[in-house]
């Protein structure tokens, strides 16, 4: 039978035709001299100028095409430009390397990103397509009625994405400062441009039909190396199921490596310093005036002897580099300290599950690791700029399909993460550890220009030990195809899919900022009646402003791409998760108690990533306002206080107040009842199964990872089956639970006569 491709499937398969062949062009130019500038500068323009050409042709002056694309996006489309939204710069970056130095801890990235997903078919999507507005505020505003319930919500969807859309801006900033050699500033604003070409003149359409196109583009960018990785290595270039075996060879190097007498020396010595520091940390302020002291004779000493100027001129930085007073000399020192200490342990085994030398550690790390999971799939199904994808397709069925199209497309990239790290962690054991630090490669150098890799050697024997080597994890992704020996058309490649990463991922965030801004603010609050157009000139208006006030952030350098996503993660699973399950599955939730549970929970997520990372900072520190962590939770998983009070502040304030008059209309609606029938055994049927699901979603997740450690005594081709399930056996899992439910719920739609909608 001949297959039959719509018009819309033909432009995407001539589109990505020529991206390959621009592939293959770059390839030959570059044998024959072609400078790996002007390949960066080719890579960055070529995707721009189709992202821009895409954008301008996709302009409108329609608020439901500017807002929802005209409810029009087939589901496998929506399913892939949802899969280049959610796939970010951390994503794309952040990933591999996280799970490059964290190991297996590192899966609850990939379980709580994927699981999400879950969460959002059986919890979410049907209902606000069927609800059928434009924004989550808009949603809340409707379920819990009046105006103050929508402000909160427009309050934590524009904090939750501005955090998120900083950390996309970042990853720009450092992408084009590598590979095009703008400063990192410069690079920052230079993508905002690239954005804002996306976005500006078509809203929702414009960014659904570039996202498409980016993600073409990111996925060949990100398997690309890692298949060349895989074949180069194992002669077999799918690497998401012979990584196993590179993984066993990885554990027998770390075993060689760790216990090598030159790496314990290293460590040893990073633990003297670290001791140092924390004593000169207790002997402040007497010990920055006897260091400065000591700098200040040191230097005279030297003048007076023949020693050649670059020494004295490197005394004098270091005296001029000394904190100013004592606060800064704490901050800056135990910084240092903590650096130091980190350098000083020994390493972790990468497929080894709760890490710990004694069975407290190996309980703290268990419970870090299931609760970020368990942050990381609420704050997925909370994010308003991934939820209002779902407002975009024509059916609610087809809401549902397309999360499925969604999950699968993007573990496409999320089942290959895990064996880049893999093999990148297989390529540097083997292939830089214990040479000499003169012959080190030259990527070593370039990428320690924008601090993201720094050697030291601390014993002085002119040997690169682990230890010795630092790598920020935003880079092992970047960096692999020159830590291989790739060409460099493998390197632009990758930045060029980061690039559309990245850019994918801040369009939806502004558009849900200015959506928010422009629709639930002025529209709805201040002025109803303004005309179409005025409202898309207020809306292009917001998205200029926040856009640029972003990018103003994001040149400062707030912190790593990951941390800055994971928080984002939280504040959005604290603000909109209990409001929206309670709002649909409890007919009692009221305006007060949603009102009062968004912000106690969002106030309480900010408290304690606040209290526990800010610290530091010289406008906090000097209050000495530091918490130990409660029951040993890191920041990244503020969300399970703030979540967990959320439900608790809704349920308790609903039972003490009135609830909405309107909402059992509401509910009615969203539910399957349009037409005034009886459809309450739909609804029980569906209730029914959506428990069995989430049940069953709970054990696979939680029950199976907690037992992750005796799981992992289990080794299937290569794989220690703990570390096989985390990252792909439960993945795929997820992936076929949505298809189930799906499949279920077409049979209930077409049994009780609503499969149209």
């Amino acid at each position: 039978m001949k297959l039959q491709l719509t018009r819309l499937q033909r432009y995407y398969l001539y589109y990505t035709g020529s991206f390959l062949f621009f592939i293959l062009t770059l390839a030959v130019l570059e044998q024959h001299g072609m400078p790996p500038r002007w390949i960066g500068y080719a890579f960055l323009f070529f995707t721009i100028s189709m992202y821009a050409a895409i954008g301008i042709a996709s302009r409108t002056s329609d608020v439901s095409e500017y807002y929802v694309a005209g409810r029009r996006v087939p589901a496998f489309f929506n399913g892939m430009a949802t899969g280049a939204d959610w796939m970010s710069a951390a994503s794309f970056m952040g990933l591999a390397g996280t799970l490059y130095l964290s190991g297996f801890q590192g899966l609850a990235y990939v379980m709580g990103w994927t699981g999400g997903f879950v969460l959002v078919a059986l919890l979410l999507a049907p209902y606000l397509r069927r609800f059928g507005q434009y924004t989550i505020p808009d949603f809340l505003g409707a379920r819990y009625g009046g105006n103050t319930v929508r402000l909160v919500a427009v309050g934590a969807a524009i904090l939750a994405s501005f955090v998120y859309v900083v950390a996309q801006i970042y990853g720009i900033g450092v992408i084009t400062s590598r590979f095009v050699s703008l400063q990192f500033e410069i690079g920052v604003f230079v993508g905002l441009a690239g954005i804002l070409v996306c976005s500006f003149l078509g809203g929702m359409r414009a960014v659904t039909w570039t996202q498409v196109a980016q993600y073409v583009i990111l996925i060949v960018a990100y398997v690309t190396p890692v298949a060349i990785l895989s074949y180069n290595v194992t002669g077999i270039p799918v690497p998401q199921v012979v990584y196993g075996q590179v993984l066993q060879e990885v554990t027998q190097l770390e075993n060689r490596l760790f216990d090598n007498p030159a790496e314990i020396e290293v460590r040893r010595l990073f633990r003297e310093r670290a001791d140092l520091y924390a004593e000169k940390i207790m002997q402040l302020p007497h010990s920055l005036i006897q260091e400065r002291e000591h700098l200040s004779t040191e230097i005279n000493r030297l003048k007076t002897t023949d020693t050649q100027m670059k020494d004295i001129v490197a005394l004098e930085r270091k005296r001029r580099d000394l904190p100013h007073d004592p606060d800064q000399a704490r901050v800056s020192w135990e910084k240092a300290m903590f650096l130091a200490v980190d350098r000083s342990k020994v390493p972790v085994h990468h497929a080894e599950a709760f890490p710990g030398e004694t069975p407290e550690e190996q309980l703290s790390q268990r419970i870090n690791f299931l609760t970020l999971i368990f942050c990381l799939t609420v704050g997925t199904a909370a994010l308003p700029h991934l939820l209002t994808r779902y407002y975009t397709t024509p059916t609610v069925s087809q809401a549902r399909d397309s999360v499925f199209w969604s999950l699968l497309f993007i573990l496409l990239l999320y089942m290959t993460a895990p064996a880049y790290a893999v093999f990148a962690k297989y390529e540097v054991l083997s292939h830089l550890a214990e040479i000499p630090i003169a012959k080190l490669p030259g990527w070593v150098a370039a990428w320690s220009k924008l601090g993201l890799v720094s050697i030291e050697d601390i014993n002085r024997d002119g040997i690169l030990q682990l230890a010795e080597l630092s790598l920020n994890p935003d880079v092992i992704v970047l960096a692999t195809p020159e830590i291989a020996g790739m060409p460099y058309v493998v390197s632009g490649l990758v930045a060029a899919g980061a690039l559309a990463a990245a850019l994918s991922t801040a369009d939806g965030l502004l558009l849900t900022i200015t959506s928010t801004l422009s629709h639930d603010v002025y529209y709805r609050i201040f002025r109803p009646d303004a005309s179409t157009q005025f409202r898309l000139v207020i809306s292009k208006s917001f998205l200029l402003i926040v856009a640029v006030l972003a990018a103003t952030v994001a040149a400062q350098k707030p912190g790593t791409i990951l941390s800055m996503v994971a928080w984002a993660f939280s504040i959005a699973g604290a603000a909109f998760f209990p409001a929206l399950v309670l709002g649909i599955f409890w007919r009692r939730a009221t305006r007060i108690g949603a009102i009062t549970g968004m912000l106690v929970g969002t106030t309480l997520t900010l408290y304690y990533i606040l209290r526990l990372e800010f610290d530091n900072f010289i406008w906090l520190g000097s209050i000495g306002w530091n918490i130990e962590p409660w029951f040993q939770v890191q920041s990244t998983s503020a969300g399970v206080f703030g979540i967990l009070a959320g439900f608790v502040t809704i349920i308790a304030v609903s039972l003490l107040t009135e609830p909405y008059q309107a909402a059992e209309k509401f509910l009615m609606a969203i539910r399957g009842n349009r037409n005034g029938s009886d459809t309450s055994n739909y609804w029980q049927k569906t209730e029914r199964l959506t428990i069995s699901l989430l049940v069953f979603w709970l054990i696979v997740t939680f029950v199976m990872n907690w037992y992750a450690r005796e799981l992992n005594a289990i080794v299937i081709f290569g794989f220690p089956l703990g570390f096989y399930m985390g990252a792909q056996g439960i993945l795929l899992i997820y992936l076929g639970t949505i298809w189930f439910y799906n499949r279920r719920m077409r049979h209930l739609d077409a049994r009780f006569g609503i499969e149209n909608e």
